[in-house]
């Protein structure tokens, strides 16, 4: 039954019958999506977007704003963002056959190295050589499982290289090519730490105007780097997840954060994660139920049954289906629970993916 809260209506959630779980599949994490609901682009304003805020333990949801973040997040609370910054990491090239190549760089892994994915017709082989736009040639040194690894040979470093030859590295599911709009909107505002090749998707619904309010509530900051990966969005092969195999992302946890998050959850604050992408990195510097600075690369994967030590929120946007991101919410707030929130914003027209709404998760209460 539906009750008022406090802006609009508050819906509560009735689970079903619990049914055992001894395996769990990728076909349980499906949800009917209509195409017309994956957003194409951004809003004209940042901090515009809907925001459907969960509360766990009353097994409640509410349709909000998300610019009503502000009077939701308590003074003393902590926003821990990710400050990875995107790489321009889409190129073109041609073989030489004459066959075009696109090509998505996945990782940097040195000053002229990198793994990514090939669009091409047939795959090169070790050796193979497909020149760039500027008459500067990527070389195939050879596979790491579905992915290449190339030496750019160019004068200067690949970062310096995307910037001059590269494309804005936009999802697959946004059927369009990236425009001079998006090279600021597929961008945080607090970016800073090149290496990304997909945007962190929920700080982007940050603003300056937005910040600082959060500043004027007493809400703190604070920032991880994880470098996302277009490894992101590759599908789940394996029907049983525990055969599922995580793609690998280079994460930094500092020691500065750590201590702001002891320091906030001493003084009784709640630590909110802006990002999936955050929680993958404050689990993954996470042992023992304690926080511990960690440089390094991580794979984890975040499935129904985990146990949660590093966060007391979730700022998310809505995820595709059977993907792992998914998966990594319906362990925080339970698998029916997310699938019927997510039901209701279907019903509701909510925008889904990389340029559409946000979610908010409380899997303490509100």
């Amino acid at each position: 039954m539906p009750a008022r809260g406090l802006c609009g209506i508050m819906w509560r959630y009735a689970p079903r019958r619990p049914t055992a779980e001894l395996t769990l599949k990728k076909s349980d994490f499906d949800f009917e999506l209509p195409p017309e609901l994956i957003a194409q682009a951004p809003l004209a304003e940042r901090s515009a977007s809907r925001m459907l805020m969960l509360d766990v333990p009353a097994a409640t949801r509410q349709d909000r704003m998300f610019r009503e973040l502000p009077d939701i997040l308590r003074p003393g609370d902590l926003l821990v963002f990710n400050d990875t910054r995107v790489l321009p990491a889409r190129l073109y090239g041609r073989k030489r056959t004459g066959g075009a190549v696109e090509i998505l760089i996945e990782r940097v892994t040195g000053a002229h190295e990198a793994i990514a994915q090939l669009g091409v017709s047939k795959k090169p082989k070790e050796g193979g050589r497909i020149e760039l736009a500027d008459g500067s040639h990527a070389v195939v040194l050879g596979r790491d499982e579905g992915f290449f690894r190339l030496r750019f040979e160019a004068p200067e470093p690949l970062e310096k290289l995307l910037l001059k030859l590269g494309e804005m590295p936009l999802p697959p599911y946004i059927e369009r090519h990236a425009d001079a709009s998006d090279v600021e909107r597929y961008q945080t505002v607090f970016a800073r730490e090149p290496g990304a090749v997909a945007a962190p998707t929920a700080g982007l619904h940050f603003d300056e105007s937005m910040l600082k309010r959060l500043r004027e509530r007493g809400v703190d900051f604070g920032y991880i780097t994880l470098h996302v990966g277009a490894g992101t969005f590759q599908p789940v092969r394996a029907d049983d997840l525990k055969d599922h195999r995580m793609h690998r992302e280079w994460l930094n946890v500092g020691a500065h954060l750590i201590g702001q998050i002891r320091r906030t959850r001493a003084a009784g604050g709640r630590v909110i994660a802006v990002g999936t992408t955050v929680i993958r990195a404050l689990e993954s510097a996470s042992k023992d139920g304690q926080l511990h600075p960690f440089a390094g690369e991580t794979q984890i994967f975040i499935f129904p049954g985990y146990r949660f030590t590093s966060i007391d929120g979730l700022l998310t946007n809505f995820h595709l289906p059977q993907s792992t991101l998914l998966m990594l919410v319906s362990a925080l707030a339970g698998r029916e629970f997310i699938l019927d929130a997510y039901r209701h914003a279907v019903e509701q027209r909510y925008r889904f993916f990389s340029y559409g709404d946000a979610m908010l998760i409380l899997p303490h209460g509100a």
